[in-house]
């Protein structure tokens, strides 16, 4: 398996619990309801992210495309921080 490979199945699979995460929380009302849509965008777009920067058209555009990802990642990380607390 190429990193390549290995990054798509897991911000895939990553994107899959995000989903199934959501899809509870969103059952639940209230302000989880509220963060769970917030969540989404960012946890599912990681993914997206990095499949779209294995078709930049440069380096430069594969690496910004990859920091989206990676700034994406890092807001993902906060509202999981945010429910957990």
């Amino acid at each position: 398996m190429t990193d390549n490979q290995d990054i798509k199945e897991r911000t895939l699979t990553f994107a899959v619990r995000v989903v199934k995460l959501c899809r509870f929380l969103h059952e639940k009302g209230g302000i989880e309801r509220i963060l769970s849509s917030q969540l989404i965008r960012s946890g599912t777009s990681i993914g997206g992210n990095v499949r779209e920067a294995q078709s930049g058209q440069s380096d430069r555009d594969f690496l910004h495309k990859m920091e989206i990802a990676l700034k994406e990642a890092r807001e993902t990380e906060y509202w999981l921080i945010v429910l957990v607390e």
